[in-house]
């Protein structure tokens, strides 16, 4: 059985795909061809209650999107855009505003096809030193075997996966990272086979 189109993309995915930086992505959002969105949890803004998804100004958020130079891993949002809605928000409830990462940034699945149409992108695997792989697996394949032998297996395979996207991050530099499926299904069956054998 098939599985359903795809909803989102991250934005180091989109980055990837396209060749180009997140401040890029950013710009390009800033503009109105792209919208950047994410999940919250419960806030008020004002009389309004609002929880699930919200678009993001990028601007807001300008210090994650830095061309060079550190970056912070975290913003705080205190605009933000409900779905359907045409003026923007101010979150009054937490006073500070909701905390999140370019991690957490979606953009939607037909947005991201329809500005591909739009500007006659078409997707090309990066070249380099991974075979013209967008991500490095047999590094990961080596990082996840020194791991188990250094470490054993963690508690969890959630804990592993974690580890395997923080080792990307530190590779890239936070410019390419799989999601969680992704290196789930790369993971899993040695995960199995390694319970099997404990148990």
């Amino acid at each position: 059985m098939a599985l359903p189109p795809r909803v989102f993309f991250s934005l180091y995915e989109v980055s990837v795909r396209w060749d180009c930086s997140v401040a890029d992505i950013a710009g390009w959002s800033s503009q109105g061809k792209l919208k950047i969105m994410t999940g919250i949890g419960f806030v008020r803004c004002d009389d309004v209650k609002l929880a699930g998804p919200v678009t993001l100004s990028p601007m807001d958020l300008l210090p994650l999107f830095r061309r060079s130079g550190p970056s912070p891993t975290e913003g705080i949002m205190q605009r933000i855009l409900p779905p359907d809605a045409s003026n923007w928000l101010f979150i009054t409830d937490p006073p500070d505003g909701v905390p999140v990462t370019v991690a957490d940034m979606l953009i939607r699945a037909d947005e991201v096809f329809g500005f591909e149409d739009e500007h006659d992108l078409v997707r090309k695997a990066a070249a380099g030193p991974n075979g013209g792989q967008p991500y490095h697996w047999a590094g990961m394949n080596i990082a996840l075997i020194r791991r188990i032998h250094d470490q054993g297996l963690p508690a969890t395979q959630a804990e592993l996966i974690a580890e395997m996207q923080d080792w990307f991050a530190d590779q890239t530099g936070g410019a390419r990272i799989p999601d969680s499926r992704s290196i789930r299904r790369r993971i899993t069956p040695i995960w199995h086979e390694l319970r099997r054998e404990e148990a």
